[in-house]
């Protein structure tokens, strides 16, 4: 796979919001026909100064992504395809990271790519002007955060118990329990969920899940393929048939139909960790 991926870290200021940049250049003959984009827990902003690409819906529709737009929360596998030659600049987000800059409700966005204009009117549109006539990467990362910075001067304050419940999860690889961490924080699951869906898009428990399933996915990158059981264990599941339940519900395949290329594409960042 001849694509060249790229990650770039954000300005110190900055890193409370957005986890890191990246870029992915490629011509289309070298990109996969299509690649599942496996649900991670983040948002996104997406510059496509390539061309764009399609996106298959699991219902079998298929539309043209706009050449820039937000990625919200992902729950199911987003399939894409490239339509030409690849030349994207993204914004990747911590989980609760994108809520300060946006007025839409982030669990409307969910599985759903909104246009920068929709996003943030007539300045988004000409954010998503600037970066596509922008030259190379680090005038696209200027540009970003000059415009990040100016969202922030309205930010709200992220709340420090989403914040706490979002590094436990991520620490612990998704092996996280809603009702011990509640408990820890003296408040109710109940009240916690509430908070962490309007901030992040989704429950503690999806969350978790999701992360969970990253970090299988990194252990089928760096290693030899495992047993189902060995993966199963390692990961700590219940058992193999909860493992497989949840693998075909983030990626639409069972672990041994998406071993290869899909899963290299879907990880080519994280393999960089």
């Amino acid at each position: 796979m001849q694509l060249n991926p790229k990650t770039f870290e954000p300005n110190l200021d900055l890193t409370e919001y957005v986890k890191r940049y990246w870029t992915l250049d490629g011509e289309k003959e070298n990109t996969p026909l299509k690649n599942t984009i496996v649900p991670d827990g983040t948002m996104k902003l997406i510059f496509h100064y390539g061309d764009t690409y399609k996106h298959h819906s699991q219902g079998g529709e298929i539309t043209i992504l706009p050449n820039c737009f937000l990625i919200g929360q992902l729950t199911k596998p987003y399939v894409i395809e490239p339509t030409g030659i690849t030349g994207s600049f993204v914004v990747q987000f911590k989980p609760n990271g994108f809520l300060p800059f946006t007025t839409i409700p982030i669990k409307e966005m969910e599985n759903t790519a909104i246009p920068l204009d929709k996003l943030f009117g007539e300045k988004g549109k000409k954010l998503g002007e600037q970066i596509l006539n922008a030259n190379a990467t680090p005038t696209r990362i200027q540009i970003v955060e000059t415009f990040l910075f100016k969202e922030l001067s309205n930010k709200k304050t992220i709340d420090n118990i989403v914040k706490s419940t979002v590094e436990t999860i991520f620490n612990t690889n998704g092996q996280f329990s809603v009702n011990e961490f509640s408990t820890s924080k003296n408040i109710s699951r109940r009240q916690l969920s509430r908070k962490f869906s309007s901030v992040i898009g989704l429950s503690p428990k999806q969350l978790a899940k999701t992360i969970r399933i990253q970090a299988t996915l990194k252990t089928l990158l760096n290693k030899e393929q495992a047993s189902l059981t060995d993966l199963a264990y390692e990961n700590e599941y219940f058992d193999q048939a909860h493992f497989i339940k949840d693998f075909k519900e983030f990626t639409g395949l069972t672990p041994k139909e998406f071993y290869g290329e899909d899963l290299k594409m879907s990880l080519i960042f994280d393999s960089k960790n």
